[in-house]
């Protein structure tokens, strides 16, 4: 299940480590920056936009400096992932706009088993029966502790379909882009980061107009020590750029989805220490159980990998039926 690339532990751990600080930096520092008892920024799309280009520059830079060498990835491809990744993007503000919270959360844990099922449909990836309880154990414990009221209208049911299957879609074509043109995470972020930005800037601006009601530009103008938590939400938007890149990269999007809900356990309590918001029995439980689900998964990952490097494939086993036997004189002793 996970990919095949070879990385220390210590470095799995970093890159994880860097996914959730970051994408939890990420959301407290927009949670201020988009609320009304903060700076009102609303424009979403728009910021993401911002975010990407941010990232572009550094892939610039980089490469520019030599730190990282580019590598061909064909245009079409990388035109089509840009598409479905800003397909996801705006499918999930649009969810987020239509849906109650309860739905939008819904939506996001069923990208769990859509992912599964996606892999096995384009991958032929088969789970085992620990992975599948560890997964149903993090959706019910990622949802006892989110979901709330669960309200659903025509609209916003594609809207979640459509953010759902082209999420899922992306995280998918991050791992087998890597795998296909052997190209590291930073460097296809690099080249898929100036296409994002580019089409999420041009029509970004009209997507929140719809969803606002307002314009970015006129909001600009007026715009002062908002613009600090804009470059911070930039910043900390390359680290969770490259970080997911390098997770996907590394183990799978399934494990990426699993552990990933790691950060709503972080947000939902940091959001208890830092903005007084409630945190009831129900939500410790579901968080505990969410937990519990990470770690069962960990161990089902283990018990994977330790019991496909004692098999050998069916093809292995062929090539050593076929073989002819040994003679003694191939092992060096005299022929009788």
């Amino acid at each position: 299940m996970e990919n095949e690339k070879k990385s220390s532990p210590v470095s799995d751990v970093g890159a994880w480590a860097m996914n959730v600080i970051s994408s939890v930096g990420i959301i407290m520092t927009n949670k201020q920056l988009m609320s009304s008892t903060g700076y009102a920024f609303t424009f979403a799309t728009t910021l993401t936009g911002f975010h990407f280009a941010v990232t572009a520059l550094v892939g610039f830079v980089s490469n520019s400096t030599g730190y990282t060498a580019s590598k061909h990835v064909p245009l079409w491809e990388l035109l089509w992932f840009s598409i479905v990744a800003n397909m996801s993007i705006t499918g999930m503000n649009f969810s987020l706009m239509l849906n109650s919270v309860g739905f939008y959360q819904i939506s996001k844990l069923s990208m769990i088993p859509v992912v599964c099922v996606m892999e096995w449909i384009l991958h032929n990836k088969h789970y085992s029966k620990e992975v599948k309880i560890s997964v149903l154990v993090v959706v019910i414990g990622v949802g006892v502790c989110t979901v709330t009221d669960v309200k659903v209208n025509g609209k916003g049911f594609i809207c979640a379909c459509v953010a759902v299957v082209a999420t899922s879609l992306q995280q998918i074509s991050i791992g087998s882009l890597q795998n296909k043109y052997s190209v590291g995470s930073f460097e296809l972020l690099s080249k898929t980061a100036p296409i994002q930005a580019l089409s999420l800037l041009v029509f970004g601006p009209f997507i929140d107009y719809y969803l606002s009601g307002n314009f970015v530009l006129s909001y600009m103008r007026t715009i002062s020590s908002g613009a600090i938590f804009i470059l911070l939400s930039c910043s900390l938007a390359v680290f969770c750029n490259i970080s997911q890149y390098l997770c996907i990269g590394r183990f799978s999007a399934v494990s990426f989805q699993v552990l990933g809900h790691m950060k709503t356990v972080c947000v939902l309590t940091l959001g208890w220490l830092l903005f007084d918001s409630e945190l009831s029995l129900k939500n410790i439980l579901g968080m505990l159980v969410a937990v519990a689900g990470m770690l069962i998964y960990s161990w089902a990952v283990e018990l994977e990998k330790a019991a496909a490097s004692l098999s050998l494939t069916q093809e292995e086993l062929n090539l050593l039926k076929n073989q002819p036997p040994i003679k003694d004189y191939e092992l060096g002793h005299e022929s009788k």
